[in-house]
């Protein structure tokens, strides 16, 4: 898998300086991306130039940027109590929020399930560091960090009750992947949640690329097997979309 992202990497930066014409225009290296879901094309500002199903695919927000998950406005913006309190776990639930950043929706889901754990999933290992000194910190038992990778969450088949991505799924590098995964984590009865900007109302004043419209999150998630339920819109400017398998 690395040899073949290093030769896609190199394959790809070749092509950006020769220009996509040069080598097939946009739907250029699905082969060597190993799958014909994505195709490549010059980079915007804020993207990796990566198209999943029609959508250009976000850069990641890095561990550096870590003080903006944590900004005192967060909690007016996205109100995370009342999209905690959408999901109606039951205590005993198993949840894991992927892409969990600095564990700022990792903790309050804590509080709603004592007698159950949160998976805190992150790709980035500095993240998972400042995971785990605020879990220390605070001293909180069920939650358990997890170092996953770009193109697999890491968790065991059949284990999760709930998937929850908050402002994350945009900025899967391979998105189709760690949805796989995801999917075959789940429990029988299990949910997928996405909470993502709205990328239908241009007053949201959010990078375009970091926004998602409910046309697109249903057409990524039905690629994978799952099944919209409902669009909960109690939040001031996310949609929070509900799944289940098929």
């Amino acid at each position: 898998m690395g040899r073949c992202r290093t030769i896609l990497s190199w394959a790809v930066g070749l092509c950006l300086l020769l220009g996509t014409t040069a080598c097939g225009g946009s739907s250029i290296l699905t082969g060597l991306a190993g799958s014909a879901d994505y195709t490549y094309r010059t980079a915007s500002t804020d993207g990796i130039g990566k198209i999943y199903l029609g959508r250009e695919i976000a850069q990641v927000m890095g561990h550096r940027g870590a003080y903006w998950l944590e900004r005192p406005s967060r909690s007016m913006q996205e109100r995370p109590e009342a999209a905690i309190a959408a999901l109606e776990l039951p205590s005993d639930a198993t949840v894991a929020d992927i892409g969990a950043g600095t564990g700022y929706i990792s903790f309050r889901l804590a509080a709603e399930v004592p007698d159950g754990k949160v998976l805190a999933v992150d790709v980035q290992p500095q993240m998972i560091d400042l995971l785990e000194q605020s879990k220390a910190e605070g001293r909180i038992n069920n939650v358990e960090t997890v170092l996953g990778a770009a193109d697999d969450p890491r968790l065991p088949p059949d284990s999760v009750d709930l998937a929850l991505m908050v402002d994350a799924y945009h900025e899967f590098e391979f998105p189709r992947e760690m949805m796989s995964g995801i999917v075959n984590a789940l429990t029988p009865q299990g949910r997928v949640v996405l909470a993502e900007y709205r990328a239908e109302n241009p007053l949201i004043l959010i990078k375009g690329l970091h926004k998602m419209s409910q046309t697109q999150v249903k057409r990524e998630m039905q690629a994978v097997g799952l099944s919209w339920v409902k669009t909960d819109e109690r939040l001031p400017q996310q949609h929070l979309m509900f799944f289940e398998k098929r």
